[in-house]
């Protein structure tokens, strides 16, 4: 990841790497919903993004901290990931 990325910014990039849509990641808003809209994402999707962003951002994601709502949209993602910055 660049540094200096925004919470959105590196959301959008783990999507991009998870779910390999390349450029039609980059067209996803905050606002784009995730669970239940895009067939690509199911509970192993889940595990790939938690996986790839305590990789990237060299942080630790516990079990407890994960609620469905996190996943609802790009947004809500990106909140989660604000806080792991």
């Amino acid at each position: 990841m660049e540094t200096g990325m925004d919470a959105l910014e590196i959301t959008k990039e783990v999507l991009k790497i998870c779910l390999q849509q390349g450029e039609r990641a980059d067209s996803y808003t905050a606002d784009t919903p995730l669970m239940g809209a895009i067939p690509e994402f199911n509970s192993l999707t889940i595990v790939t993004i938690v996986t790839t962003l305590e990789e990237q951002l060299g942080c630790e994601v516990y079990d407890d901290e994960l609620e469905a709502e996190i996943f609802e949209t790009v947004g809500s993602l990106a909140k989660f990931v604000e806080t792991k910055l």
